[in-house]
């Protein structure tokens, strides 16, 4: 107290005499900032001049950390940009994690266990960004003037309750029965096979509405984290360590992914029962166990949001940080009432503000950019599990985890470096631009890698016949040498004869025997396959056969780590260069409206797309009591194409958008010297003086 009377005492010495005391006279919140604003305006001279004294007040109402009455003296020791980076990295963790790993890992698994094509869980990973483009406006417009951590730990609680709801249906639904491998599988004459359709099962893909809602709350919880987070690390730190901070934040973030996909594989390991069985999980029939982890991201959201929610409006020094930046605004952008510090503190400016970001050609062709990244990000995260299963025969643990080791360093290294580059280098808004187009080509190049395939397996019935009977252009899984088997349609336990062909089950290669030893399983006398030159027995083993292409699996991992890499070493250039061509009054919207852009444009309709797509290159569907469920074998050379094709396409626009942000974007007039890099004052030549009222 006595520190802060000598402080107050010299700053009125230094400015007059002595003002009385009385509330009338107390400035006003608004009065504060104003009086503190117009003490460092960007058209000071600095020439001549060594040292410069500016006094700005900050309110200790707003810069404690506490929540409502209860501010502990130990919780202040957290109220620095450090601390709050750790809990929104870690919230950041938290939301890649479960939305952009547990949820991609699984998807092959619930299609399986809850009878889905792959367009309903695309429809299932889009709900995340419905439900966010429903809250951006309002979260990032109200939030950008309230307190934002606020927002941001009721985000978190719901996001938690998100996770809960997405693994509902696994303590809703019945246990998993599959049929097990064994003598009913086998080829019988003598009794018919039916079919038998359970009610659970006709029920079971109406399970998808709950994990709708499970995304959308995920949509719900998460839109504060990366409008109003990424503006509060923003507002609190010096601008040349913006990006850093924001490296650092969308790093970890993008971390969360890979650690989603790695856990979720050793999640998939166990069977979702959590009990012994006679398969493992190479086997075409195995389900893992999905639901584990997202209650483990209920319990880590649910942790995190106490502390955050106990953040002030802002953090002590936040507004040295605002005052000592330099403008570099869009030029035209800079001209308008955006600039007035009281603009956008109601709703009547929000129609308004939305107009003078509209009008702003670079942050629009960035966020075009943004949403056709956004396209092929989510495309390829969302189903690029199942692309390395059908191309290189992989069951659904190892492709997630493959998945997992690729995203690891691409991501979150390439989120991370590109921060650091932005602040080593000392680029300018047009620096960053030309950085991303950079890249741009560099991911352009690299979508080529699909040309790379494996021919599909032979399976019989469906892209082969049996034992060169009926060689047609039409397939069908019954034959002569099967016809008096009585085979199910709904029994899928597919085999590999010894002569590299799959079958759809032990009955459908006409096996008659099955002999087991040392816990594996052989099927014998299989009428459906033809005998070797030598007169060995006709055989069969459970599971699929391997493709023989593993040759080009590192080489495509390797390229496609290039692809992420290059992607993410853009992601933080890209928004640091979106919150320097807009106003301060207008970031939380300008992020706001960028992610609607994205989502709405990007990342909605990116799962969609793709799942349809993978749709139509589907050779073999389950049916499931008279109805078309999962899919159980894709043409290769297909899904190869028809994964090119939008990856070119896409990028290829990626690349004009960052062009004509580059051409569209003229920074401002400066009255400073070209040689300055952050405010034209060095912060050793800068005296500021704080006072608290």
């Amino acid at each position: 107290m006595a520190g802060d009377e000598e402080e107050r005492t010299s700053d009125q010495s230094s400015q007059g005499p002595p003002q009385p005391e009385m509330d009338s006279l107390v400035p006003t919140r608004e009065d504060r900032y104003r009086n503190g604003a117009a003490s460092h305006s960007p058209t000071t001279p600095t020439s001549g001049i060594s040292q410069m004294s500016h006094v700005y007040y900050e309110d200790p109402e707003e810069t404690t950390c506490g929540w409502g009455p209860f501010s502990p003296a130990c919780c202040q020791f957290f109220a620095n940009p450090k601390a709050i980076l750790f809990f929104l990295s870690w919230l950041a963790f938290t939301q890649g994690m479960v939305v952009n790993g547990f949820v991609n890992v699984v998807i092959t698994t619930i299609e399986k266990r809850f009878s889905l094509q792959s367009s309903d869980t695309g429809l299932i990973a889009s709900c995340y960004d419905i439900a966010s483009v429903l809250c951006l406006v309002v979260v990032s417009y109200l939030g950008g003037t309230g307190r934002k951590p606020r927002w941001l730990g009721c985000g978190a609680i719901i996001m938690g309750l998100g996770s809960l709801v997405f693994a509902l249906p696994h303590f809703l639904t019945a246990p998993y029965q599959y049929q097990s491998i064994g003598v009913q599988s086998t080829c019988s004459v003598d009794t018919n096979s039916t079919d038998m359709c359970l009610l659970d099962d006709k029920l079971l893909s109406n399970y998808k509405y709950l994990h709708m809602l499970g995304q959308l709350l995920h949509g719900m919880g998460a839109t504060p984290l990366y409008t109003l987070g990424v503006t509060y690390l923003d507002e609190n730190v010096k601008a040349t360590y913006s990006s850093v901070y924001l490296g650092v934040f969308y790093g970890l973030s993008l971390i969360g992914p890979a650690a989603g996909y790695l856990m979720g594989s050793q999640f998939l390991g166990f069977f979702t029962e959590l009990t012994s069985t006679d398969i493992t999980p190479d086997h075409p029939l195995w389900v893992g166990a999905w639901w584990v982890g997202f209650l483990l991201a209920a319990i880590m959201s649910w942790s995190v949001a106490i502390p955050i929610l106990g953040y002030p409006k802002s953090l002590p020094g936040s507004l040295r940080h605002r005052m000592m930046r330099e403008s570099e605004v869009h030029a035209a952008a800079n001209n308008t009432k955006a600039n007035d510090p009281e603009f956008g503190r109601s709703l009547k400016d929000l129609p308004k503000s939305i107009l003078y970001l509209l009008k702003n050609p670079t942050f629009m062709f960035l966020n075009l950019a943004g949403a056709t990244e956004g396209t092929l990000l989510t495309g390829f995260s969302t189903f690029g599990p199942k692309f390395l299963e059908s191309q290189f025969g992989l069951s659904a643990s190892s492709a997630s985890m493959l998945m997992g080791f690729v995203v690891v360093p691409g991501a979150g290294g390439g989120a991370i470096l590109g921060g650091v580059l932005v602040n080593r280098l000392r680029l300018k808004c047009v620096g960053i631009i030309r950085y991303c187009l950079a890249f741009s080509l560099v991911g352009l190049v690299g979508c080529f890698v699909f040309l790379l395939q494996c021919n599909n397996v032979p399976f019989a019935g469906v892209n082969t016949s049996y034992m060169g009977i009926n060689k047609t252009t039409s397939f069908s899984l019954t034959s002569t040498c099967n016809a008096d088997c009585h085979c199910s349609r709904d029994r899928y336990d597919p085999v590999c004869g010894n002569d590299n062909t799959v079958y759809f089950s032990p009955c459908h290669a006409g096996c008659g025997d099955l002999a087991t030893q040392s816990d594996s399983k052989m099927y014998a006398n299989c009428s459906c396959i033809a005998p070797d030159p030598f007169g060995n027995l006709t055989t069969a083993v459970p599971g699929k056969c391997t493709p023989e292409c593993a040759y080009l699996q590192p080489l495509f991992l390797g390229v496609l780590f290039i692809i992420i890499l290059s992607m993410f070493l853009l992601s933080i250039p890209s928004l640091t260069a979106t919150l320097r061509c807009v106003p301060d009054t207008q970031k939380s919207l300008a992020v706001g409206i960028q992610w609607i852009l994205v989502r709405v444009l990007g990342t909605i309709p990116g799962p969609i797309l793709f799942g349809a797509i993978i749709d139509q290159t589907c050779i073999l569907w389950q049916e499931k009591c008279g109805e078309e469920g999962s899919c159980y074998q894709y043409e290769n050379a297909e899904l190869s194409k028809w994964m090119l094709i939008p990856a070119i396409i896409y990028k290829f626009l990626s690349t004009m958008w960052f062009a004509l942000a580059l051409f569209s974007y003229k920074p401002p007039k400066s009255p400073h010297s070209p040689n300055d890099v952050d405010s034209g004052l060095a912060d050793e030549e800068v005296e500021i003086k704080v006072t608290t009222l």
